[in-house]
């Protein structure tokens, strides 16, 4: 008997209801002034956000406008209209003030790149060419003891060269 009543009460708030409209629209079908819905925004987030890269004529460009901002609040709104952050414009003005134009373009991001040193270069080639001549060693004494057991089994007598060493 309850459930009887609320789906009852349910049904008369729902039928005095007025139909629902899609926002932003009015009832007026003929309405040739009437502005056309927006479309809906892509609710899509971009996997990875595109880091953003300012030239240095740009970024001279900002500090030239941001200097002549003399209102209370007109530095806030060129921030605002150029979607910047006011640590952008710290930056910027001490890269100015320094006076390095190389520091106001965009510096390759990730760890930097050694300097090549020559001596480090030639001691590194001088290591590489030493262990490749001791293993070319390591392989000539091995030939030679070879050939001293083959002519010992065989009987054949080693007879010193006129340098001094083995034949």
């Amino acid at each position: 008997m309850i459930a009887e009543k609320i789906k009852a009460t349910q049904g008369i708030s729902v039928a005095l209801r007025a139909p629902s409209l899609p926002r932003g629209e009015t009832s007026s079908k003929g309405d040739p002034h009437r502005a056309a819905p927006a479309a809906a925004p892509d609710p899509e987030v971009p996997a990875k956000a595109a880091r953003r890269r300012f030239t240095a004529e740009y970024k001279l460009r900002i500090l030239k406008l941001a200097d002549a901002c003399t209102e209370p609040g007109s530095l806030g709104a060129l921030l605002r209209q150029e979607g910047l952050y006011s640590t952008n414009l710290a930056t910027w003005r001490r890269q100015r003030d320094e006076g390095t134009l190389s520091a106001l373009t965009p510096k390759k991001r990730g760890r930097k790149e050694k300097g090549r040193d020559p001596l480090l270069l030639e001691n590194t080639k001088l290591r590489k060419e030493n262990e490749r001549l001791t293993m070319r060693l390591r392989h000539a004494e091995l030939i030679i003891d070879v050939q001293k057991k083959v002519s010992q089994m065989l009987g054949v007598p080693l007879t010193p060269t006129e340098e001094g060493g083995t034949s």
